[in-house]
C-alpha cells in the first residue's frame, strides 16, 4: 500500500487526510488539550503507519472512496472473488477472479485509488482553468 500513496498522491492526501481525522476524532476526550490534538494534526501520520494499517485490512479504505463517490462491491462466485467499483464499472464487462478476498479487496482497492487520483487532478484542472490559471509558464519579453 505503501506505493499506491506515493505512486498516485493526490489520492493519498485525501486517504491521510481521512485517517488522521479519525484519529483526532479518538482524542476527543475532556484530558487532551486542543493544542495537543492540534499538534497531532499538525504533525500528521507516516506513509508507512498507514500502509501497514491498508495492508492488514485493505477494506478499511472502503469509506474513504464511498465519501468520493466511488462505491467499491466485492462478489463471490464459488470460491472466485470479484469487484466492481460504481459507476464506472456498471456493466461489469472485464471480471478478473482472485483467489481470495484479500486479494480482491488488494485489487479493488490499488484501482480505487488510481481512479480517485485521476479524479483528483481533472478537477484540479478544470479549476484551474475556470480561475484563469494553469501551469504554462509564459516567457516576458527582456
Amino acid at each position: 500500500m505503501l506505493e499506491l500513496l506515493q505512486k498516485y498522491p493526490e489520492a493519498g492526501r485525501v486517504v491521510k487526510a481521512y485517517f488522521l481525522e479519525i484519529l483526532i476524532n479518538s482524542l476527543n476526550t475532556e484530558s487532551l488539550p486542543d493544542d495537543f490534538k492540534d499538534h497531532v494534526r499538525a504533525q500528521g501520520i507516516d506513509d508507512d503507519v498507514i500502509a501497514k494499517v491498508l495492508d492488514n485490512a485493505p477494506r478499511n479504505l472502503f469509506d474513504v472512496f464511498d465519501e468520493n463517490g466511488l462505491m467499491i462491491e466485492i462478489s463471490v462466485s464459488g470460491s472466485q472473488f470479484s469487484y466492481k467499483i460504481f459507476p464506472r464499472d456498471a456493466k461489469f464487462l472485464n471480471v478478473t477472479w482472485y483467489a481470495n478476498r484479500k486479494e480482491a479487496e488488494h485489487a479493488a482497492v490499488a484501482d480505487a485509488f488510481a481512479t480517485l487520483n485521476e479524479t483528483l487532478k481533472q478537477n484540479e484542472n478544470e479549476n484551474r482553468s475556470d480561475s484563469g490559471t494553469s501551469d504554462i509558464e509564459v516567457p516576458t519579453a527582456e
